[in-house]
C-alpha cells in the first residue's frame, strides 16, 4: 500500500517574465515539510509547474499524491487531458504551436507515472491557509532572492 501524501503548491512572480518563486508543502500524516526556490529570470506559470515538480521529486517512494494549486495552467493540464494531447502531437498544440514550457512538462510527466497523482484546483489568495502557506513561501523566496 503506498503512503497517502498531500501536497500544496504556489508560484509567483515578480513582472512576468521576472524574478520568481515557487513554494510547496508536503504533508504526510503529522509530518510536515516546507520547500522553496528561486529563479531570476522565469514567468508565473514556470513557477507553478515548477513547484509541483519540485514537490514530486520531493517523495523518497511511490505515494499516493493529492495535490492541490490554484493554478489552471497545471491542474488543467492532467484534469483535461491537454498534457496526454501534447505530448503525442509532437508537443504542439492544437494551433500546432509548439508548446510553452516543454521542458518542465517533460520533467513532470515521469513524476506522474511514478506516484498515483490526482490534481486539485484551489482558490488562489482566498482563506485556504495551506494555498497561502505556499503563496508567502514563493515570496518570500522572491525577496530573499533564494
Amino acid at each position: 500500500m503506498r503512503k497517502h501524501v498531500t501536497i500544496y503548491t504556489d508560484g509567483a512572480c515578480s513582472g512576468n517574465p521576472g524574478k520568481g518563486g515557487w513554494g510547496a508543502l508536503l504533508m504526510f500524516g503529522e509530518t510536515r515539510r516546507e520547500i522553496s526556490g528561486y529563479s531570476p529570470s522565469t514567468t508565473n506559470n514556470r513557477m507553478e509547474l515548477m513547484a509541483a515538480i519540485m514537490a514530486l521529486e520531493a517523495l523518497k517512494e511511490p505515494c499516493r499524491v493529492d495535490l492541490y494549486s490554484d493554478s489552471s495552467y497545471v491542474v488543467n493540464a492532467f484534469r483535461q487531458g491537454w498534457l496526454k494531447r501534447w505530448s503525442t502531437n509532437n508537443w504542439q498544440t492544437a494551433a500546432k504551436k509548439p508548446v510553452e514550457n516543454q521542458d518542465l512538462w517533460q520533467k513532470i510527466l515521469p513524476l506522474v507515472r511514478l506516484h498515483e497523482v490526482t490534481f486539485h484546483k484551489v482558490k488562489g489568495h482566498s482563506d485556504n491557509e495551506f494555498n497561502n502557506r505556499c503563496d508567502f513561501l514563493a515570496t518570500q523566496a522572491i525577496k530573499n532572492n533564494r
